[in-house]
């Protein structure tokens, strides 16, 4: 093998590894970054590139895809003393490659490391019980707060997301049994509220009770009182007809028959009665069965002498006639 031939295999060699180092495909979604003597000379994008072999390096290669970040877990002392675990998600997109390699050294690092920071930050200025409703007011603090340091650094902050905030274990207990105790809590207020409703509604039938009653015993009263003017008035013209008939002609023998007939009455059903046992017969017995006959026969003869009286008037009408 001639000298000039190991020449010409070396000159192809050196020609075919000058092509290769002058040509750059770069992938979708990537893009390179390309430094000439160390110096930063310019980006290359998807696809085929050319550069100066042996003086342009590819010192960075960058996706311009969203990336997702994971931000560590970490304790935070909230507003009110208490302490809780929290974690988190950013989605990062780099929107200038050149800051992104130069304006910060690592920049996974960085977004991590600020989002830590303003986690703390944000929750640090809330109670615990806003901390763990307020997930979207933490998250729209966290993206405001960190966006603008971001935008140095080339990259866009598309999104963070809360993992878990998780309080301690003491104060899981002790916020179960602040859940229970406010439970309790309104189970004896609906409680209570259930009684007071019963004892209203219970309050009101008594009154419509009283008034229905009151109403019901005026109304008697009303009708009572009716009645009794009624019976006086009917008392009332009865002892005028018996006023009457007692003036009039054999009116004082009726009286007395029907006074004496209502006593014999009553002495016989006195007599009847089961409980009787022994009957005192008083002493005006006789007189009153005395006055009985006497008006028996004061009416008899009465009947009588108008009999004998309507039986004159008769013949004599037919006499006449």
């Amino acid at each position: 093998m001639s000298a000039s031939f190991i020449a010409i295999i070396v000159i192809l060699v050196a020609v075919v590894m000058t092509f290769v180092k002058g040509v750059r495909i770069v992938p979708q979604g990537q893009q390179w970054i390309v430094e000439r003597l160390g110096k930063y000379k310019q980006t290359l994008g998807a696809g085929l590139n050319v550069v100066v072999p042996y003086i342009d390096r590819v010192a960075y290669r960058l996706s311009n895809k969203d990336q997702i970040l994971e931000v560590p877990s970490q304790d935070v002392i909230t507003k009110d003393n208490a302490v809780v675990t929290v974690n988190a998600i950013c989605f990062v997109k780099i929107a200038d490659p050149q800051k992104a390699a130069y304006g910060v050294e690592d920049y996974e690092e960085a977004t991590s490391a600020l989002a830590m920071t303003s986690l703390r930050a944000t929750i640090g200025k809330m109670d615990l019980d806003e901390s763990l409703s307020s997930r979207d007011v933490i998250k729209a603090e966290l993206l405001g707060v960190m966006s603008d340091q971001m935008t140095d650094w080339g990259l866009i902050l598309r999104s963070i997301e809360i993992q878990d905030i998780a309080p301690s274990q003491s104060m899981q207990g002790a916020m179960e049994q602040q859940a229970a105790a406010e439970r309790q809590r309104k189970a004896t207020e609906t409680r209570a509220a259930g009684n007071k409703q019963a004892a209203i509604l219970e309050a009101e039938g008594v009154k419509q009770s009283t008034i229905l009653r009151a109403e019901a015993e005026q109304e008697s009263a009303t009708r009572q009182a009716a009645a009794a003017i009624s019976l006086a008035e009917g008392t009332k013209r009865a002892n005028q007809l018996l006023a009457e008939s007692i003036s009039g002609e054999g009116g004082q023998a009726a009286l007395n028959f029907q006074l004496a007939t209502r006593y014999v009455d009553a002495l016989a059903a006195l007599s009847q009665s089961q409980n009787a046992k022994v009957i005192a017969m008083p002493a005006e017995l006789s007189q009153s069965i005395g006055s009985l006959i006497n008006a028996g026969v004061v009416l008899g003869m009465t009947a009588e002498i108008n009999t004998k009286t309507a039986n004159s008037k008769d013949k004599s009408s037919l006499n006449f006639s």
